[in-house]
């Protein structure tokens, strides 16, 4: 488990959405530009990293039950994706790092590489 203050200093990024509890935590991490793949396999709980930064991404995680989001490579989504994660109490956060750089420093610092395989 790591906490979002915790994701902040590790990837160097920033929370888009400050009214987020810093004490969130994440059980797991998954790595998806496919949102149909995050639906299929990210388990409820989990951190989605992407580098697509759209409206998709957030109904996604609602749908799926994930606890926060990482927009990889500089991307940022749209004010009101913002606005949309902020009502559905979804931290995100903008880091400048590639998918790969995010996933290698997220590796260590989860439970079984961070991907539960069910």
């Amino acid at each position: 488990m790591i906490a979002l203050k915790d994701v902040l200093a590790l990837l160097e990024g920033e929370l888009l959405t400050p009214a987020t509890d810093p004490g969130a935590a994440f059980l797991k991490v998954f790595a998806s530009d496919l949102m149909s793949d995050v639906l299929n396999s990210a388990e409820p709980g989990s951190l989605l990293l992407t580098g697509l930064a759209n409206g998709h991404v957030v109904r996604t995680c609602s749908v799926a039950d994930l606890a926060g989001v990482v927009f990889v490579q500089g991307k940022r989504p749209a004010p009101d994706v913002i606005a949309d994660a902020l009502t559905k109490g979804i931290p995100l956060i903008a880091t400048r790092m590639t998918m790969f750089e995010a996933c290698l420093r997220m590796a260590g610092t989860v439970e079984d590489g961070g991907h539960g395989h069910r």
